[in-house]
């Protein structure tokens, strides 16, 4: 048995750095189907030729399933605004004029799927309020496959949120102002997620003219045709934000933001009384 159990931990050992060279790498694409015939086929030749050697390979194969899962629930993780996360967004998302305290922000980190099911790395900053259930969600729209293109920070895209959206990136937190006023934006306030963008984009008609955000996006506007990314009132992706408390930005009436979820104004006006 102590023959074994070496074998076994050689091969965790080798599992844990290739997945951590992998996740360095951003989106790696998922096992061809055919591992797992070809792992039982070499596993029934080793059968025939030494029971020893069977004990070792059942036990190897466990080890890294169960490696596999404890790596993916390891990905999932949030952590305080620290100083070298803080570098990256200050002066960007985290403008010079923010008022919100720098306490209040979470940093998520996730994996999501694509749509040819690579795994991706995916990184968010969100509200202390709101990082409990986000984290939960992307946990599990990522445990169903659910194909989410690009998850980084805006600030890789100068904190721009147009250009996030042609970019297809969801995101949460962005510091502004609404407009004319001294009141936090809700993504100001790390309280609102959009989802793929570009595929579900934000419409509204000022002055007899439709505004469309991210301005690519008027193609797919239409909701009656189908096409990848798409966001509806009926799938996991909405069902999940609903069940966790947000709103929909395509349940809206005179506007429509159907890649917009966001927390309601009562309990924003319970964390944050004076943010009028």
């Amino acid at each position: 048995m102590a023959q074994t159990k070496t074998r076994s931990t050689k091969k965790i050992t080798a599992l844990a750095l290739a997945l951590l060279l992998t996740f360095a790498a951003g989106c790696f694409a998922p096992e061809s189907e055919n591992a797992d015939t070809e792992t039982i086929e070499k596993t029934e030749t080793v059968m025939t030729k030494n029971e020893k050697e069977e004990s070792s390979i059942t036990i190897s194969e466990t080890s890294t399933s169960q490696s596999e899962e404890t790596g993916s629930a390891e990905a999932f993780y949030m952590t305080e605004i620290t100083d070298e996360i803080f570098s990256r967004i200050e002066g960007k998302s985290f403008k010079a004029e923010c008022t919100l305290p720098r306490e209040d922000l979470r940093y998520l980190h996730i994996l999501h799927k694509d749509l040819d099911g690579a795994v991706c790395e995916g990184e968010m900053i969100v509200n202390k309020h709101i990082a409990n259930d986000v984290l939960g969600i992307f946990k599990e729209l990522y445990e169903n496959g659910y194909p989410i293109e690009k998850v980084r920070l805006i600030d890789e895209y100068g904190a721009d949120d147009e250009l996030s959206m042609e970019d297809n990136n969801s995101s949460c937190f962005n510091f502004r102002f609404i407009s004319h006023t001294k009141k936090i934006s809700k993504h100001g306030l790390g309280l609102a997620v959009d989802i793929n963008p570009l595929f579900n984009p934000y419409t509204k008609i000022v002055d007899g003219k439709r505004v469309i955000e991210p301005i690519n996006g008027e193609k797919y506007l239409d909701r009656d045709v189908d096409f990848d990314y798409k966001i509806e009132r009926s799938d996991i992706c909405c069902r999940l934000f609903l069940a966790h408390g947000f709103e929909w930005g395509g349940d809206w009436k005179s506007v429509k933001d159907y890649q917009h979820f966001e927390i309601p104004d009562e309990l924003i006006a319970e964390w944050y009384p004076d943010n009028r």
